[in-house]
């Protein structure tokens, strides 16, 4: 059966109609905040004392906007007739929000979780120099970001948090049985010794 004529151009309007009786939710933005998901990308914080320096992140962004400087220190030796280590010291780290394109690739590839995304979004410059955000910057955007979601209850513990659990239990059980070993050495006061 062919289609009867006119039949698309009534489908459009009724939804054109059902559209206009709805009413128009409008959000107030600087008044009233919005509610963003918890995985919201708005700005990338650094958390500087887990950075290394390994340069992955720079590496691997394809926009090229983030700056890494570092020198190297050398770290004595721990013991003696051990070698000298070397380190690499934080310089500079920056990202240019101008170029980033919020891939969240450099938070991705960051082995020592030195790199999170914060939902800040209201970082508008009038000066597009002012969009590269040196570490100080950095930092303070890394107070922002939110705690991570609560683990499953039934998940299995982490390896990290057993190990840690198991060394204060065995630190727990030492001391109990130093305690109990010194408690049956004593001599056991009589009132004649003390005359």
């Amino acid at each position: 059966m062919p289609p009867i004529p006119g039949s698309g151009l009534a489908k459009g309007l009724a939804v054109t109609l059902r559209t206009m009786t709805k009413r128009a939710h409008t959000a107030q933005y600087p008044e009233t905040q919005p509610e963003l998901p918890p995985r919201s990308r708005g700005v990338i914080g650094l958390f500087e004392e887990n950075c290394t320096v390994c340069m992955l992140c720079a590496r691997e962004c394809p926009d090229w906007c983030i700056y890494i400087d570092s020198h190297k220190e050398t770290v004595p030796a721990a013991t003696p007739g051990g070698r000298e280590r070397s380190r690499n010291v934080l310089d500079r780290f920056a990202i240019d929000f101008s170029l980033c394109m919020y891939c969240g690739i450099c938070i991705e590839v960051c082995p020592f979780d030195a790199l999170f995304w914060s939902p800040e979004f209201e970082y508008a410059e009038t000066d597009i120099h002012d969009l590269t955000h040196e570490r100080d910057k950095l930092r303070e955007w890394m107070w922002t970001v939110p705690a991570p979601p609560a683990l499953d209850p039934a998940a299995e513990e982490p390896k990290e948090i057993a190990a840690a659990r198991k060394a204060v239990d065995k630190a727990e059980a030492a001391a109990a049985a130093a305690a109990a070993q010194a408690a049956d050495t004593t001599p056991p006061t009589t009132p004649e010794a003390d005359a």
